[in-house]
């Protein structure tokens, strides 16, 4: 009998921690970190930023955007100034973030006066790995001095694993010490 209520708390602590592990595919919080190298220009340098997004509307069939309604937010130090999304001159229809089946372009992120993050200044809707210098908000005053790298930042785990775990552990350790007062070894 005693056997018998082991295993099954066992197995009740492999189910929650699996159950807290193991979910359907959900949206999630994507995240990224970014890295604008400028070789040339006045200011040449290494500046570096990060954002993030919900892929909830993702397809992963085409080209795609997302943008401050799909919860994008941007963090970028440049020239010892900090820029975020709300600063974007077309806030808050940009900037956006561009995919080609589901496979991330890059940003696109317009400052007035400052610089341009994307691909091609003539269509401003579309991100890329470009960096312009820009003198106004006409797109006709860039000068392409440098360029834009992605990584995907690693995540953090879900509140829910970590409670699968924590119950799963505790459980373990309390059928051990139980184990270790009745007198029974291995």
């Amino acid at each position: 009998m005693k056997l018998a209520k082991d295993i099954s708390m066992a197995a009740f602590a492999v189910a929650i921690s699996i159950a807290a592990v193991v979910k359907p595919t959900q949206a999630a919080l994507v995240n990224y970190d970014f890295t604008v190298n400028a070789t040339s220009g006045d200011r040449p340098g290494q500046y570096f930023g990060s954002f993030r997004y919900d892929d909830s509307t993702l397809t992963a069939i085409g080209d795609e955007t997302l943008g401050v309604s799909n919860g994008l937010s941007i963090v970028f130090d440049y020239l010892a100034t900090q820029y975020t999304e709300a600063i974007d001159f077309d806030y808050p229809s940009s900037p956006v973030v561009s995919f080609t089946n589901g496979n991330l372009s890059g940003l696109s992120y317009l400052v007035e006066d400052r610089f341009f993050i994307g691909n091609d200044p003539g269509n401003p809707n579309t991100g890329g790995t470009k960096f312009y210098s820009i003198l106004s908000a006409d797109l006709l005053s860039t000068t392409e001095v440098g360029t834009v790298t992605y990584s995907k930042s690693t995540s953090v785990p879900e509140p829910m694993t970590l409670s699968g775990i924590a119950i799963a552990s505790a459980m373990a350790l309390g059928m051990k010490r139980k184990k270790k007062l009745s007198g029974v070894t291995n």
